[in-house]
């Protein structure tokens, strides 16, 4: 059997099937480049062979498994790191079963693979006295001080992934009577959320202020050089500013909030001010209601106000019954003996 050349496919997988034809956004691009960055790296340490002297062969299911005990005995990757690089080997071997009949075999083996079960990372949110805090806080005069406040109360109206601030245009805003923005979120949707008036007044001044407002392909979030604020930009302004929230309870400790901890507290927020959850989902834009209904789950308000529908009996403060009452509810132990 002739041995398939592996560059060709790999350049083929990320322009041709991700890029082309899933139309996968860059910052997914990145992801897939790195797990498979480090899934070659060790293939070759394994191998004992250059990267460039590979073969698609060479990628095989035992070396996969191997791969995977790598990531979390030699690297310490937690098991959500796990399950998303075998998520990306299960796309790259698909893909190269269509290209290679020789590896349907090994893509099937591989695609049995199991994602590990793991607890759902804790999710962080601000209080809305913090929230308070926070703003009143904000320095009113400087260099950036109108952005940092526009930037943070955005964050904060819209719960927007950072990723989609960054991309943030003039064109993407109407902030007219009824202010709205429009923003491009994972796996190229667009979805549409409103702004409160006073997002809008914020927004209307910085844009005064940078002289933007005439050109539609301009950025909202500008730094000192009028470029788009990158990510990591937008999260040290984040962590500059939130830098002196403190954690509640005995152990307390500084928190470190990022910019995703206001799309967690805008989710809750509006989960505490009454709003149904499927318009939670489509203003977070999640594809799945079981991502919105997880907050139901954190906020400590919701269970209280849960708790005080909850009438309990006058006699609770008697003390349990000496005989248990359901043994004298034939009806109960009807539908227990069914069981």
């Amino acid at each position: 059997m002739t041995k398939s050349a592996l560059g060709p496919i790999l350049y083929s997988f990320f322009e041709h099937h991700l890029k082309a034809a899933k139309g996968l956004r860059p910052t997914s691009i990145v992801s897939y480049r790195d797990s498979l960055r480090l899934f070659l790296t060790f293939v070759t340490s394994d191998a004992h062979r250059r990267i460039t002297r590979l073969a698609i062969e060479d990628l095989t299911f035992e070396r996969v498994l191997r791969f995977l005990e790598h990531l979390e005995h030699d690297r310490g990757n937690h098991i959500r790191t796990r399950n998303q690089r075998l998520a990306a080997l299960h796309t790259f071997f698909e893909y190269v079963a269509t290209l290679v009949p020789e590896m349907v075999a090994v893509a099937e083996r591989v695609a049995a693979i199991p994602t590990k079960r793991a607890a759902p990372p804790e999710t962080h949110y601000l209080e809305r006295d913090e929230i308070s805090s926070l703003f009143s806080h904000l320095p009113k005069r400087g260099t950036h001080a109108l952005r940092d406040r526009t930037l943070l109360l955005f964050l904060y109206n819209t719960g927007a992934r950072v990723q989609e601030v960054a991309e943030l245009r003039v064109a993407n805003l109407d902030l007219g009577p009824q202010p709205r923005v429009n923003l491009h979120g994972k796996g190229d949707r667009w979805r549409t959320c409103p702004l409160w008036k006073e997002t809008a007044e914020q927004l209307r001044l910085l844009l005064r202020e940078e002289g933007t407002g005439n050109s539609q392909e301009s950025p909202i979030f500008t730094s000192r050089k009028d470029r788009a604020l990158t990510r990591f930009g937008i999260y040290k302004i984040v962590r500059r500013h939130t830098s002196h929230l403190q954690a509640k309870g005995p152990n307390a400790r500084r928190k470190r909030i990022s910019p995703h901890v206001f799309r967690h507290t805008t989710a809750v927020h509006l989960l505490e001010s009454g709003v149904e959850v499927n318009v939670i989902r489509g203003w977070l834009g999640h594809v799945s209601l079981d991502t919105t209904n997880r907050y139901a789950e954190i906020s400590i308000q919701a269970k209280e106000a849960a708790v005080r529908t909850f009438k309990l009996s006058s006699t609770i403060s008697e003390g349990f019954p000496r005989r248990p009452v359901w043994r004298d509810d034939k009806t109960l132990l009807n539908w227990l003996n069914s069981l």
